[in-house]
């Protein structure tokens, strides 16, 4: 059997508070803000930092049909240069939640995630 490889982006102890407010762009940092209280209002929990970038929430062990099992979590986001990710992890893959995403306007749809610039 192959040797996986390990995933690069784990959860840690950075504080998710001074990444925020580490944000250059005014803006940007509100709009952060806003999505960890709402993110914090609907989990109950605290978002942790998962590499240096992404603040997630529901850690959970996502499996593969590669009989492939990692630690993620469930929902988050990453403020990115030109745009925020909304990681929506057990979401997009259902055809009518497809379908609700489509409706939030100018954003970028992926598989797991939507990137929207505002």
């Amino acid at each position: 059997m192959a040797k996986q490889a390990e995933v690069k982006t784990k959860v840690n102890d950075i504080s998710v508070m001074d990444y925020i407010n580490a944000i250059e762009d005014p803006t940007k940092r509100n709009d952060c803000l806003e999505l960890y209280n709402i993110m914090k209002q609907y989990t109950k929990e605290d978002g942790k930092m998962w590499g240096d970038s992404i603040i997630g929430f529901i850690k959970y062990m996502a499996s593969y049909e590669s009989q492939r099992c990692v630690e993620w979590f469930k929902v988050g986001f990453s403020p990115r240069k030109n745009y925020i990710s909304l990681y929506l992890n057990f979401a997009l893959y259902d055809e009518k939640n497809l379908a609700l995403a489509q409706k939030i306007g100018k954003a970028k749809i992926g598989r797991g995630c939507i990137n929207f610039k505002k």
